[in-house]
């Protein structure tokens, strides 16, 4: 189908459906990340007997691969338009999950398996950001600009409803089909997501002076560290929050994840169209002080009820960070460099995810696991300080 050159935000209701469909597309794409995540290890470890160093590392290079390639991703969705570069992303994902199944090849020895689900992993990133970035470039310019809060929102529920799903899926087609057969999944899905876009007409990418990656940087860097710092406290509460529970000896170790997970999906249902309806720093402001408080509580928790609460509030801080202070970001950018704004910002989250497990689990081990949580709320305080800045120069440009 044609690009179009307008946006189809003059016909909300169509644009809206197919900003939908883009997400369920995003959604698979992310379902094969997230069915691979506690299965890739799991078949290092056992399957070709390497020590969980080595499993640990194939999870972590494809998020490296993502924050290193959030620059090229964003740049080619404001070059060649949002929807080439989605598609380029979803074929770059079932390469790296055909990449990853030769690596269940038997008759490869260990040391070339493992090379090739490294070189899988490295791909798998560069799919995620083409993918990603391509998405929300593409769906912003059907919805138009001032709908942009929406569309960050969409984009985080396809994105964690795909790690909900993802991760005990794909433990029991692990087990049911082994890695090989996972991985044949893994490859199919995008695919799937790439048929299920054709009918979708692009959006004309907008001609513009080209401005470096540092420079745009230098543009979004407050909001991006809001973001960033946002995620600290939601990786800590992913890696540690059953160790902290075992460790004090406390029942329900298992449901952390499910309070976050409520308070995160119960928050964007109520409250996704307030980023366009009232901005994105006072919502982010709200957000954060709301996740700060979650990470106290959990931090100073004298029982396993105040922990699930601290949890509960963190799901409910987290949840609209990202899509208030994107929409902020999209708003204030020229259309022409609006994905590779996005790339950046994107990136700001990334690092977060990545650092925060090794960095805090180096504290849990000197000081024990409550005190990642004070790390996740002084983050999330000073996340506070950067939305009230980008807040603050917002009306100041106004005035």
């Amino acid at each position: 189908m044609p690009s179009i050159n307008a946006s189809a935000a003059d016909r909300p209701d169509v644009a809206q459906r197919r900003v939908v469909a883009l997400t369920g597309t995003l959604f698979l794409s992310y379902l094969a990340v997230a069915m691979a995540l506690p299965a890739v290890p799991v078949h290092v470890v056992q399957g070709l007997g390497l020590s969980n160093a080595f499993g640990g590392l194939t999870v972590g290079i494809a998020f490296l691969s993502t924050i290193l390639t959030r620059n090229l991703a964003g740049a080619r969705a404001d070059r060649i338009g949002g929807k080439t570069c989605m598609r380029q992303g979803l074929v770059v994902y079932a390469v790296a999950g055909l990449i990853c199944l030769l690596a269940s090849w038997p008759q490869l020895p260990v040391a070339g398996a493992y090379a090739v689900l490294i070189v899988g992993r490295l791909l798998l990133g560069l799919g995620e950001s083409l993918a990603m970035v391509g998405m929300i470039s593409w769906a912003i310019g059907l919805m138009g600009h001032a709908r942009s809060g929406k569309v960050m929102s969409l984009v985080g529920a396809g994105m964690y409803g795909a790690f909900a799903a993802g991760g005990p899926l794909g433990l029991a087609l692990l087990d049911r089909v082994g890695f090989g057969g996972l991985m044949a999944v893994c490859t199919l899905l995008p695919l799937l997501g790439l048929a299920a876009i054709h009918p979708i007409p692009a959006v004309a990418p907008h001609a513009g002076q080209r401005e470096s990656f540092w420079r745009i940087i230098g543009r979004i860097w407050r909001a991006g560290a809001a973001v960033g710092l946002q995620g600290v406290g939601f990786a800590a509460l992913g890696a540690f929050f059953s160790l902290y529970f075992l460790s004090r000896g406390w029942p329900y170790a298992g449901l952390g994840l499910t309070f976050f997970g409520v308070g995160f999906v119960l928050v964007r249902l109520l409250c996704g169209h307030l980023p366009d309806r009232i901005g994105g720093a006072p919502v982010a402001i709200a957000s954060l002080a709301v996740e700060a408080c979650g990470q106290y509580l959990l931090w100073l928790a004298p029982g396993p009820g105040w922990a699930l609460a601290g949890a509960l509030l963190t799901g409910l801080g987290c949840s609209m960070v990202f899509p208030a202070m994107g929409s902020d970001i999209v708003k204030r950018v020229p259309p022409h460099l609006r994905g590779t704004a996005v790339g950046g910002f994107a990136a700001f989250q990334d690092l977060a995810y990545g650092a925060t497990g090794p960095l805090v689990g180096l504290l849990a081990d000197s000081s024990g696991y409550a005190a990642v949580f004070l790390i996740g709320g002084l983050a999330a305080t000073l996340g506070l300080g950067m939305a009230v800045s980008v807040h603050r120069m917002a009306r100041a440009a106004v005035a």
